[in-house]
């Protein structure tokens, strides 16, 4: 099983827009990671997302390309600040592919949770609108297996 974990495109400052939706670069990045994953063959048949504007944006891009008529759902258990050992019980019982968009802190925390189980241990130099892929076979062990961040496809 493959884990796509991304934090999403570049957001609006709050005192611009409290919504934060993605601003001009983080659609345009996020549209360039969409067709890259898409050319690569990328699929997964589960999305997912915090339900803030700015994850859900991203979601509904990568979902268009890479998970054609899955519907993105929303958890409230992936906020910037959320634990993710209590994401975590939950890939336990995961059989396919996911791809999961949400926020700094907790996406940092969450790839070290499952790949070193140390969350407060960084391993990954995050930037909004990288993806990170875990992979997991046959155990519970989770393993990098690459990383893109959007600088490499500009």
């Amino acid at each position: 099983m493959k884990l796509y974990l991304v934090q999403h495109g570049e957001a609006c400052a709050k005192d611009v827009d409290p919504e934060r939706p993605l601003t001009d670069q983080g659609n345009a990045d996020t549209d360039r990671l969409a067709a890259f994953l898409k050319q690569a063959g990328i699929q997964v048949e589960r999305v997912i997302h915090s339900g803030k504007l700015r994850a859900a944006q991203t979601a509904e891009y990568l979902a268009k390309a890479i998970a054609p008529g899955v519907e993105p759902e929303s958890s409230g258990i992936i906020n910037p600040n959320d634990d993710p050992g209590a994401f975590d019980w939950q890939s336990d019982s995961w059989d396919r592919d996911t791809l999961v968009v949400g926020h700094l802190p907790f996406m940092a925390k969450l790839v070290s949770h499952l790949v070193i189980e140390e969350e407060n241990r960084p391993i990954i130099a995050w930037q909004p609108g990288s993806i990170v892929c875990l992979e997991r076979e046959n155990s519970t062990h989770w393993q990098i297996n690459w990383m893109i961040r959007p600088e490499l496809l500009r």
